[in-house]
């Protein structure tokens, strides 16, 4: 008996939170006729432009576009993939050195893990290169 009466207390308790977030979803704000009439214009003046303006667009020319635009990016990518390489290298070395002054056992599983870290980064950087083709 008293499952079903904290069940039903349950059920009330949903029922009106179910209607206090269609109340906030349902809430309109009041327009007048002419605001409603300008912003219906505004709409469909902003849908038109939408469709125009993908209508112009040529599939391969914006293809060719992104792939120069991206071609350029690729360098400076590259160069940054060396410089975080060189400045994780030194976070490394000095993690190693610190650890290998404390006399810790595996120093020598940490300092292989950054140096296969830092060459995995500038092999990435050279073979992406080489794979595209720059």
């Amino acid at each position: 008996m008293n499952n079903r009466k904290n069940l039903s207390i349950m059920l009330k308790s949903i029922k009106s939170h179910i209607k206090e977030v269609k109340a906030i979803f349902t809430y309109q704000i009041p327009y007048t006729p002419k605001q409603q009439a300008l912003l219906k214009t505004l709409m469909f003046a902003a849908l038109l432009l939408t469709i125009n303006y993908s209508f112009g667009q040529d599939g391969n020319s914006g293809i060719n576009a992104a792939t120069t635009q991206v071609k350029g990016y690729f360098d400076s990518g590259c160069n940054l993939m060396y410089a975080i390489g060189a400045v994780v290298g030194i976070i490394g070395a000095i993690k190693v050195f610190n650890k290998w002054n404390a006399g810790e056992p595996d120093t020598n599983k940490v300092a292989a893990a950054w140096f296969g870290s830092c060459v995995f980064l500038v092999v990435v950087a050279t073979v992406l290169k080489s794979f595209f083709g720059l």
